[in-house]
C-alpha cells in the first residue's frame, strides 16, 4: 500500500477507511500528533484550523478503541453542535471497518432520543459541554470507562464561556485517562486548566499553520454604511466566487445580508444560532454538498467546519474577537488551494481593524473599490455565475461509503430483537461474515445495519427467507 500513514503501524481496518478517505501523505499535525497518541501521552497542540487535526486525533483514537467494550471508551469535547456532529462524522468513517459507534450529543435535540443512542453499544461519544452535564446528572452517559477525553477548540470554549463547565466535566472523569487538548491560541485561562489537570503534557505547536498562509490573499475595502450591501454586490459581481462563505456579527445584519442576495436570485443560503437545529445541520450538508455557492452566516460556521473548496471568505462585518478574523479566513485556503479573504471597514471604526491587524502581525492590504464601469462590463456574466450553483463538490467519505448499504428493519426492541439476534441472523448468509457488518441501532419499532463491502443487495435479497427471533422481519435499503 503506497501511503504513509502504514508508518504509524496501525490496523489495516483503519488503513483500508483513511485511504478511502484520501489520506496518503500525513499534514504536519498528523505526523506529530499521531505517535504521541499511540503512546498514551498527554498532548497540548496548537494549531490553526484546516490543519488535518481531527483526524489527527481521530486516527489514533479508532485505532485505541477496544470494540467489544460497550460503554464509552473516548469522550470528546466541541463548542458547537455543528462541531460536534462533523466531528462524530469523521470519526465514524475513520473507524468504519472497525466498526466503530460514535454519538454526537447537543443541546435543542430531544434527550431521550440521546438517551436511546447511549443505551446502545457506544464507543465514542461527541457532545457540546452542556448536555453532556445533564447526561452526566441524569446518569445517562456512563463515563467508568473513559480512557482518552478530548477538549477540541479550546480557545472557543473559552470565549462563549464554557471552561467552566469543561472543568465540572474533568472533575468527573476517571482520574487514570489520557487528555489532549486541541486550540488555535493558548490563552492564560487554558495553560492554568492545563497545569491543574494534564500529566506532563507534550507541547505541539504547529509552525508553519501561521495567519499569514501563503494560499491566502487579504483584502481590505473602506465602505460608508449606508452603501455597504451595494458594494457587497459589487464586489461579488467582480469576484465570482465558486464557493463563499459571507460572515456577519449579529443575526439581523445575516438575515438581511441574505434576504438581500436571495431577492437578486442569487444561489444562497444562511445560517445563525437563531435557526432550528435539524435546518442548520441540513444547510451545512447541502453546503459541503456544493447545492448553493454563498452562505451568509455569523461566526458559528467560522470554527472547525470543514466544506471543501471555499474560494473567498467575505468579512462583511469584522468580528469583534480578534481571534475571530483568523477562524473566519481559515475556512479559505485549506488544503493547499488558494483563497481569498475579502474584509469590509466602515470609515472611522478602526478600532476592531488596529486590533486585527495588531493580532495577525501585518497590515491588510487596503484597495479601492472597483469603478461603476468596470462593475458595468463585468455584471452580466457575474450575475449568471451568482444565479448558478457551483460545481458538485466530491465528498470526502464518498470512496468509503460506495460499498455500505444501510439496511431497514421492521422490527426493533418491541419485537425484542437485540444487536446478537441481528448479527447472527445475516452471518447465516452464504458468504457473509461479521466483518462484513457494520454499526447496527436497534430502536423501539425499527433497526438500522450498515453492510460492508459491497454485499449490501444480497443480504437484502436473502432477509427475505430468514426469520429473526422467529420473526419474518421486512428488510429493505433505508431511505436517506
Amino acid at each position: 500500500m503506497n501511503n504513509k500513514f502504514t508508518k504509524f503501524n496501525i490496523s489495516d481496518e483503519i488503513l483500508k477507511s483513511i485511504e478511502g478517505l484520501g489520506y496518503k501523505t500525513p499534514s504536519k499535525v498528523q505526523e506529530k500528533v499521531i505517535p504521541e497518541i499511540l503512546m498514551n501521552k498527554d498532548i497540548i497542540v496548537k494549531s490553526q484550523t484546516g490543519s488535518g487535526k481531527t483526524a489527527a486525533f481521530g486516527i489514533p483514537l479508532c485505532e485505541k478503541v477496544d470494540w467489544n467494550e460497550n460503554v464509552p471508551q473516548i469522550l470528546i469535547l466541541t463548542p458547537t453542535r455543528e462541531l460536534a456532529v462533523q466531528v462524530s462524522e469523521d470519526i465514524t468513517n475513520i473507524g468504519r471497518f472497525k466498526r466503530i459507534k460514535a454519538v454526537s450529543i447537543f443541546g435543542k435535540e430531544p434527550i431521550s432520543e440521546q438517551e436511546r443512542k447511549l443505551r446502545q453499544k457506544t464507543h465514542v461519544v461527541v457532545g457540546t459541554p452542556g448536555r453532556i452535564i445533564d447526561h452526566l446528572d441524569r446518569g445517562t452517559l456512563n463515563i467508568d470507562k473513559i480512557r482518552y477525553f478530548v477538549i477540541d477548540e479550546a480557545d472557543e470554549m473559552l470565549n462563549m464561556g464554557f471552561i467552566g463547565q469543561v472543568e465540572g466535566i474533568i472533575r468527573r472523569l476517571p482520574k487514570k485517562k489520557v487528555t489532549m487538548l486541541f486550540s488555535a491560541t493558548i490563552p492564560e485561562e487554558i495553560k492554568v486548566l492545563c497545569d491543574k489537570y494534564m500529566n506532563k503534557p507534550i507541547d505541539i505547536s504547529i509552525k508553519n499553520q501561521e495567519i499569514t498562509n501563503e494560499n491566502i490573499d487579504h483584502s481590505l475595502y473602506y465602505i460608508d454604511y449606508e452603501e455597504k450591501i451595494e458594494k457587497l454586490n459589487d464586489i461579488l459581481i467582480m469576484e465570482k466566487p465558486e464557493t463563499a462563505v459571507i460572515f456577519a456579527k449579529t443575526k439581523d445584519n445575516v438575515d438581511t445580508v441574505f434576504q438581500w442576495l436571495k431577492s437578486k436570485g442569487y444561489s444562497v443560503n444562511k445560517i445563525h444560532g437563531g435557526m432550528l437545529q435539524n435546518e442548520r445541520l441540513s444547510i451545512m450538508d447541502r453546503f459541503r454538498a456544493g447545492d448553493f455557492r454563498i452562505l451568509v452566516s455569523t461566526d458559528l460556521a467560522s470554527r472547525g467546519i470543514d466544506v471543501k473548496g471555499i474560494t473567498h471568505v467575505i468579512n462583511y462585518d469584522l468580528p469583534v474577537e480578534k481571534e475571530a478574523y483568523v477562524h473566519r479566513i481559515g475556512r479559505t485556503g485549506r488544503a493547499g488551494e488558494k483563497g481569498k479573504a475579502i474584509s469590509f471597514c466602515v470609515k472611522g471604526k478602526d478600532k476592531l481593524l488596529n486590533e486585527i491587524e495588531k493580532f495577525i502581525g501585518f497590515e491588510i492590504p487596503v484597495y479601492n473599490l472597483p469603478d461603476k464601469k468596470v462593475i458595468e462590463k463585468e455584471r452580466e456574466e457575474g450575475i449568471k455565475t451568482l444565479k448558478s450553483k457551483p460545481k458538485v463538490k466530491e465528498q470526502r467519505s464518498k470512496d468509503i461509503n460506495s460499498n455500505i448499504t444501510k439496511i431497514y428493519l421492521n422490527g426493533g426492541k418491541k419485537k425484542k430483537i437485540r444487536p446478537g439476534d441481528i448479527v447472527g441472523a445475516i452471518c447465516k448468509i452464504e458468504g457473509i461474515k461479521s466483518e462484513d457488518i457494520g454499526i447496527i441501532d436497534v430502536q423501539d419499532s425499527v433497526s438500522y445495519v450498515d453492510i460492508l463491502n459491497g454485499k449490501g443487495k444480497r443480504v437484502i435479497e436473502e432477509l427475505k427467507n430468514i426469520t429473526i427471533k422467529g420473526k419474518i422481519i421486512k428488510a429493505e435499503k433505508a431511505k436517506k
